[in-house]
């Protein structure tokens, strides 16, 4: 019987290094093809980073859980975003411009937006892969709100799951998509009616 060679720490080593520079190339052919706002698809990101469809599912075993960790960089924080209004203590001029930036984001990066949606809506079970930036874009715009007196924290709970449903690539699919405006009247839209809950919220949500 023939024996096989030993596999020394260097190999070893070259195998891992090998294995991190095909993640690596598969993970910047996703970001490649979301800034292009293009669709994005394993097939094509495989296609890009130069690797079989097979090779990319077994560094991710779906699109979601790969344009998860794709978006992780692309996307500012929350401080950063609303960097402009960092000095505003005003809620609905801090959730206008949350609002703006998550859905000019969405616009910018459609096709990955549209692709994480896709995978993950008929498996709820997978939700928790995608990012849910809207979250803390929501939390860091009424963080003024949170400690100051006489605010009712169940009512000020509310505002947040109202604005999550407003600030949400899914609004704006359905202003665009079925409604058919384009992409500045949709974000337009989308900024009133969230800038319309938030000073109901202000008229209402004090104890």
């Amino acid at each position: 019987m023939q024996e096989t060679e030993p596999k020394t720490p260097q190999s070893a080593q070259g195998r891992a290094n090998q294995k991190l520079r095909t993640r690596v190339a598969i993970v910047s052919a996703a970001v490649e093809l979301m800034r292009s706002g293009r669709e994005v698809t394993m097939p094509e990101v495989a296609k890009a980073a130069l690797v079989s469809e097979a090779t990319a599912y077994r560094y991710f075993p779906d699109l979601a859980s790969l344009l998860r960790e794709s978006m992780a960089d692309e996307w500012p924080t929350p401080e950063q975003a609303l960097r402009a209004v960092a000095d505003s203590t005003d809620p609905v001029e801090r959730v206008a411009a949350a609002t703006e930036h998550l859905l000019r984001q969405v616009v910018a990066y459609q096709g990955a937006t549209r692709a994480m949606i896709a995978a993950t809506i008929t498996r709820p079970e997978a939700a928790a892969t995608r990012p849910a930036l809207r979250l803390g874009l929501i939390d860091h715009a009424l963080a003024p709100l949170a400690d100051a007196p006489g605010i009712d924290p169940a009512t000020l709970a509310q505002l947040k799951r109202d604005l999550a449903v407003v600030m949400s690539a899914e609004t704006l699919f359905t202003l665009t998509d079925l409604l058919r405006l384009d992409a500045e009247d949709a974000i337009a839209s989308a900024v009133h009616t969230a800038t319309t809950l938030t000073r109901a919220f202000l008229g209402a949500g004090r104890t």
